[in-house]
């Protein structure tokens, strides 16, 4: 037998997917973990248990499927907005926004089958909204309780291209009015030769040197319209084109700013075209079509490629980055430096990899996408190398990760760089990111409570900067709360690595908390209904209770008090590598007799081989209450280790109590069979 040292001296591998067991020639295999279950990696290597989740509000119809948009018009000015069938509310400084007691909501015309399609680009108080099926719209604040949504009033287009055919028209007038009578002299080149539809209602029409509005549909070549600047004659022309946007052709699906100009692309009819506004004036998106163009003028540009793939998302980056379901394009004016015109626009291909209909991300100087399947999280980002961008695959060593595919992006940029994946299942997947450092870190986080036979399930994530300079992340979590589906409004807590006060510690999801004078019942409950919720009473850990009608009473009085569901943290490492006289510890009998665990203000963790075999780390003194909280511990702990001889050689590290876990490093001690 060989006595060996080991040393884990960080975790930024992340989660490591099942095929890389035994792959310790990887750089990333001794930094790894086979499970990293609510613990967040640190970009300096540490793991550290996830904080709980505030609750705030039951969504306004639990049977439904809701999703949060971050409504943001500075870093100290932002809203969370909650997206539900056909309405949308509203949240600010952690909790929802009322109006004369009650939760204060507009309509909206999005079905809950269309909320996870929505995409948006916002500007100050406008953000812009888009969908296939519905015309474009702006959500506009004036007040806390006073946001309206609106369609947007395009200024002279954009339109399809010009007509080719003999068919002409003709008006009753020509000036600027309403009620105007438009005709057809045929159905040839008007919708596919099938004329005018009922949906082409709101559609805009260029005749001549003017534009107008259809208001109504008389006959498939007879439409009332609003003129809305002078046609110069009403005199019969070919001299005419239809608005790119309806109902008939379809609306928008994508939406961004990039270089002062409002961009929209994919309608269904032109699902490979890109819809410039003029430049400073977003709604504005004449082409100056028969007049001289000027270089701010509004751009329409169809990319060419030999497959028809819509695009499915945008993002501004050192260039204007467009994802299709065929691949990846950059748009610029030629170069970096050189600003779009309608006369200076170059798209290049960057990758064939295709994308998901799922909005991207710009992190730094790079964009994260979904890939088409959604199971492959990409970063697309500039190489000097090859002159181009590239787009290697983030989940290559975590392919597990992405299982059930995802449904939704998020990133939040302060205290850590992590990107939030909400997965189809429920589980919330986490990716600690820092570029410039080579992090890549994967980790899972499964909410307290469950849903049916199951767990908890994440609807959705969205994340908003705070006044604090901090980035605060909310979910939506899908529960059965008393036998009924429940979908709550919350937000996970911030980490603070320098609170060190027992009673302001944040481990229970679905929190709610209490501060004054000592009782011994705790109402306000109602969201946790039957629920056997977790206790953290004075900064000590208090037995278990059920909530019933809202209450839960207490073994003692206490004046600091935090309830919620409990949920696990747990770090698996992946198995044991070390050398000895004949080569490598893999697959030869070994036994961990000894660790030395390193931990940052941390308090009652478990540590051992197995989930049954779990040993608990002493930190109460004969010195400590029991009913008192006691200090975090940082240093190193000495854990005689309770494992038997066999091949695999695993570290479980494990946190049940609302408490907090940091592990720095560790340091196990084996002895290996040489033979």
């Amino acid at each position: 037998m060989a006595r060996v040292a080991v040393q884990l001296t960080n975790f930024t591998g992340g989660e490591l997917s099942p095929r890389l067991d035994g792959r310790n020639d990887l750089a990333k295999y001794p930094t790894g973990c086979k499970t990293l279950e609510n613990m967040i990696v640190f970009p300096h290597g540490s793991a550290a248990r996830r904080s709980g989740t505030q609750f705030v509000a039951e969504v306004k119809d639990s049977s439904k499927e809701t999703r949060l948009i971050p409504f943001e018009f500075s870093t100290t000015q932002t809203y969370m907005l909650e997206f539900g069938n056909q309405y949308i509310r509203f949240y600010k400084d952690d909790g929802q926004i009322l109006s004369s007691g009650s939760a204060y909501e507009i309509s909206s015309p999005y079905l809950e089958a269309e909320l996870f399609d929505i995409k948006f680009a916002q500007s100050a108080d406008i953000m812009y909204i888009c969908h296939p099926n519905h015309a474009a719209r702006k959500l506009a604040r004036t007040g806390h309780t006073s946001w309206t949504l609106t369609e947007i009033d395009f200024t002279n287009g954009p339109y399809m291209d010009d007509n080719i055919t003999s068919t002409t028209f003709s008006t009753s007038a020509h000036t600027v009015g309403n009620n105007r009578t438009l005709t057809a002299s045929s159905t040839t080149g008007i919708n596919s030769n099938t004329g005018f539809q009922t949906t082409d209602i709101g559609r805009l029409i260029r005749f001549r040197s003017g534009y107008g509005e259809i208001t109504a549909r008389t006959s498939t070549t007879v439409v009332k319209i609003k003129i809305l600047e002078d046609m110069g004659s009403s005199s019969s022309s070919t001299n005419w084109s239809l608005g790119s946007f309806s109902n008939t052709t379809g609306h928008p699906s994508c939406v961004t700013f990039f270089e002062q100009r409002l961009v929209f692309a994919a309608t269904l009819s032109q699902p490979q075209t890109i819809f410039f506004s003029k430049s400073g004036d977003y709604e504005n998106m004449d082409e100056n079509r028969g007049g001289t163009i000027a270089d701010d003028d509004s751009i329409i540009y169809t990319i060419a490629s030999n497959q028809v793939n819509a695009i499915r998302f945008m993002t501004a980056t050192r260039t204007l980055i467009i994802g299709t379901a065929g691949g990846e394009f950059a748009v610029s004016g030629g170069g970096t430096d050189i600003a779009i015109t309608p006369t200076n626009i170059l798209i290049k291909k960057q990758s064939n990899n295709g994308a998901a209909n799922v909005d991207a991300l710009a992190v730094g100087n790079a964009t994260i996408f979904l890939q088409r399947a959604r199971r492959k999280l990409r970063e697309l980002a500039y190489n000097f190398d090859v002159d181009g961008y590239v787009a290697p695959d983030l989940t290559i060593l975590a392919e597990h990760i992405s299982e059930s595919g995802f449904k939704q992006l998020s990133y939040q940029q302060e205290p850590n760089q992590v990107i939030w994946c909400s997965r189809n299942d429920g589980q919330l997947i986490g990716l600690t990111y820092q570029r410039e450092q080579q992090v890549v870190a994967f980790h899972r986080h499964i909410f307290g409570g469950a849903f049916g036979s199951g767990n908890s399930v994440c609807d959705s994530v969205a994340t908003i900067p705070t006044d604090d300079s901090e980035y605060q992340t909310w979910v939506i979590i899908k529960r059965t709360i008393n036998g009924a589906t429940k979908r709550y409004v919350e937000f996970i807590h911030q980490y603070d690595f320098d609170e060190t006060d027992d009673t302001s510690f944040n481990f229970l999801d679905s929190q709610l908390s209490y501060s004054g004078s000592p009782v011994t019942t705790l109402s306000g409950l109602s969201h946790l209904e039957g629920q056997t919720v977790s206790i953290l009473a004075d900064g000590a850990t208090h037995p278990d209770k059920v909530v019933s009608s809202g209450e839960i009473t207490l073994d003692r009085s206490s004046s600091k008090v935090k309830i919620g569901l409990a949920y696990t943290s747990l770090l698996q490492t992946m198995r044991i590598d070390a050398g000895s006289q004949n080569g490598t510890s893999q697959s030869k009998t070994k036994r961990i007799y000894e660790i030395t665990a390193r931990l940052y203000e941390s308090i009652g963790v478990e540590i051992g081989p197995d989930l049954d075999n779990m040993e608990r780390i002493p930190f109460r003194s004969s010195a400590n209450s029991m009913n008192s909280g006691i200090t975090v511990f940082t240093g190193d702990k000495e854990i005689e280790f309770r494992g038997n001889y066999e091949t695999d050689g695993f570290i479980f590290v494990r946190q049940v109590q609302p408490l907090p876990l940091t592990i720095l490093s560790l340091y196990p001690k084996l002895q290996t069979n040489d033979g």
